[in-house]
């Protein structure tokens, strides 16, 4: 049974997991940039507004990308108090302009305290859980004052929550992808580790694929999803994030 899963899996893999894909994806935003630190930056705006209607999420990630001259890592360093103007008055479903601007700020301190984003990452993992990671991250961006309407913005795993942009976001910085969708520019941290990205349409898949039983789509379902998906692929377990994905949204499993 587990076997038939994997070959069907598989060709969805294939069918999505493609240069093709990128366009329609806030994947494209970060692919807008060659550089480490311009990706991962890019990376984690666009993946923090990733929710709602495509076409806004792409449009408004295109609007930060141009508020900062199209090299985010040095407006973030270099930055003016007028060049912040525009972000004052960003709106995005709830994220609005203050957390826009708390976002730079956070950001500026990480890059001057640490070499890259990658690093805030591997160091909050010693014993390889993602989950973890991802807390100390969180910890980290949220060290300075900052209103706490911004601390929503930011999943907190130990909420119990799926951290479903998060995880979105550290798939394409570590999923190591031959087919030139995700980065793999994060090389101390190895894709085994990866949680798969979990909302409504890829767990109504995989509940019926029986790759998932629990009901609610928090931390303990994410777990479980990637358990099963692990058995499948134990080197490359969110390469099925593509396809489970691609078969609720776009085949109406």
């Amino acid at each position: 049974m587990a076997e038939d899963i994997k070959v069907f899996l598989d060709k969805y893999v294939k069918k999505y997991n493609k240069p093709s894909f990128i366009e329609t994806d806030p994947i494209s935003i970060p692919h807008l940039f060659t550089d480490k630190k311009n990706r991962e930056i890019a990376g984690f705006l666009v993946a923090s507004i990733a929710w709602g209607q495509r076409k806004t999420i792409l449009n408004n990630g295109q609007k930060l990308m141009a508020w900062m001259d199209y090299a985010p890592y040095d407006f973030l360093m270099n930055h003016t108090d007028k060049d912040l103007k525009p972000f004052s008055s960003f709106v995005h479903r709830t994220f609005n302009g203050d957390d826009a601007l708390y976002f730079i700020s956070a950001l500026r301190k990480i890059y001057t305290d640490y070499p890259d984003m990658e690093a805030v990452f591997s160091e909050g993992m010693p014993n390889g859980n993602m989950f973890d990671a991802i807390v100390h991250f969180r910890n980290i961006f949220f060290a300075e004052d900052h209103l706490r309407r911004t601390q929503k913005h930011v999943s907190n795993p130990d909420s119990g929550s799926a951290a479903k942009r998060l995880n979105m976001f550290l798939r394409w910085m570590i999923r190591e992808d031959k087919a030139g969708v995700d980065f793999g520019c994060w090389t101390s941290i190895s894709p085994e580790v990866l949680l798969c990205p979990l909302d409504v349409h890829s767990g109504r898949t995989a509940r019926k694929l029986g790759l998932l039983t629990r009901t609610q789509d928090d931390r303990r379902a994410v777990e479980e999803l990637t358990g099963s998906l692990r058995l499948l692929h134990p080197k490359d377990p969110v390469q099925y994030d593509f396809a489970l994905y691609g078969l609720g949204v776009f085949e109406k499993f």
